[in-house]
């Protein structure tokens, strides 16, 4: 496994740090990562994943840009958590809860945690962190949008509300 170790500089320059908790499928991770390249937000992996880091098929939908990204894998959600130091900074996506998305005054830096593609975060993540737990508003006829769909949208929110402070 490859751990990429983040200075203090780059920690502070990150827009966010998105968080995906056992992510299934190498092509959404590979899309993510290239996001997170392209809006200045490193990528936090958590826990097994359904392929390994050398995949073929996450570095293509990554394109050339993996290698300017910056990330770290974690076995665990409390090994990652133990490096969070404000968890009030902490929204957690998912599809079970009312308050939004657009709800969140978004801070630089702050932590977008995201579950796995086919069940998404851990009932018990979201009920231990209610308070923070947010939503993308879904009107169409779906349980839930593709997970590298929803880190580009979340992201991309935060930025508009950021962008004139950056």
């Amino acid at each position: 496994m490859f751990l990429r170790v983040m200075s203090d500089v780059q920690k502070t320059k990150s827009l966010f740090r998105v968080v995906l908790i056992e992510p299934e499928i190498p092509q959404n991770t590979g899309n993510i990562g290239r996001t997170c390249v392209g809006t200045n937000c490193e990528l936090h992996i958590v826990g097994p994943t359904g392929f390994e880091i050398t995949d073929a098929n996450l570095k293509r939908a990554g394109l050339d840009y993996w290698q300017h990204l910056t990330w770290q894998q974690y076995a665990s959600y409390e090994e990652w958590f133990a490096r969070v130091e404000d968890p009030s900074r902490v929204f957690y996506f998912t599809t079970k809860v009312q308050q939004t998305y657009f709800d969140v005054e978004y801070k630089q830096g702050d932590w977008l945690v995201f579950g796995k593609e086919t069940k998404g975060l851990p009932p018990e993540i979201i009920q231990n962190n209610i308070q923070q737990a947010v939503t993308i508003p879904q009107p169409g006829q779906v349980r839930s949008l593709n997970l590298a769909t929803a880190v580009a949208i979340s992201v991309y929110e935060g930025y508009r509300q950021l962008r004139q402070q950056l």
